[in-house]
């Protein structure tokens, strides 16, 4: 076998490995996948009378440009499903980090690209499967998407892409916490970061700084591009702004992540 075949299996033996520990312990992955939901009852059912007025347009589930609220707040919702797995990602590299599995894997006859390759697979799988949740409670509450299948297609591209980016910046996170708790805290701006973008009310609506902030941070282009190809609106150039920032993001999540992980073999 070569390197390379040698590489993917033991890569894959390491996403099974980290599936296999998901569902032997989902409480992580439970809380993951309930913020979203909670976040998406509150904004629709709470919030949505008062945000959606405020945007445009009335309806039973409030409106939001000209239509429900539920069909604007929906898109966000989905994108902070994608930063939650973050969360638990970090949390199990370090959990691995500091039990000292890793140091026994290092004396095994195994890739070295291995044990974040599988992580970070692992981590994507999951983090579909709570978006693919999130959707279908969605749709229940009143979302009605006008996406074709090539759309929905093109959807699930930059979600993937996006949860890719942000995987590989959560297992560099966990690499580099002293412990669980720090873990857990490091990606936490990455989970709220969509509250100050266009995931909860347009930019438009926002004071001058923050809107300034809003319009040109990394998650409010993937944001309008997942709105505009559900809902059939127009996405302009945020199209390419997300798939550079969903690049970008991964490129340097990648780098930090390997070179955190060669040095701690250093040490």
């Amino acid at each position: 076998m070569s390197t390379l075949s040698y590489a993917v299996r033991d890569s894959t033996t390491m996403v099974r490995r980290n599936l296999k520990h998901a569902l032997r312990y989902p409480s992580m992955t439970v809380s993951v996948v309930a913020m979203p939901l909670v976040m998406l009852l509150l904004f629709n059912y709470v919030f949505g009378g008062a945000l959606g007025n405020g945007i445009g347009g009335t309806s039973t589930n409030g409106g939001g440009q000209g239509g429900a609220y539920i069909d604007y707040v929906a898109p966000g919702i989905i994108l902070m499903a994608a930063t939650s797995g973050a969360l638990s990602t970090a949390i199990s590299v370090c959990s691995d980090m500091t039990e000292g599995i890793v140091n026994r894997f290092r004396t095994m006859s195994i890739s070295r690209a291995a044990f974040l390759t599988g992580h970070v697979v692992g981590s994507v799988l999951q983090t579909l499967v709570s978006i693919a949740l999130v959707v279908g409670v969605a749709l229940l509450m009143g979302f009605r998407p006008t996406a074709t299948p090539v759309e929905w297609l093109a959807t699930a591209g930059v979600l993937t892409l996006l949860i890719l980016a942000l995987t590989w910046l959560a297992a560099a996170m966990g690499l580099i916490a002293k412990n669980v708790e720090t873990a857990s805290n490091l990606p936490m701006p990455l989970t709220f970061l969509p509250f100050l973008g266009s995931a909860i009310v347009p930019p438009e609506s926002m004071p001058a700084g923050l809107r300034w902030f809003a319009e040109y941070q990394p998650f409010t282009p993937v944001i309008e591009t997942l709105r505009g190809l559900l809902m059939g609106t127009g996405i302009g150039n945020s199209g390419l702004l997300a798939l550079a920032w969903c690049l970008g993001l991964t490129l340097a999540g990648y780098l930090w992540a390997r070179a955190a992980f060669n040095r701690d073999a250093k040490r």
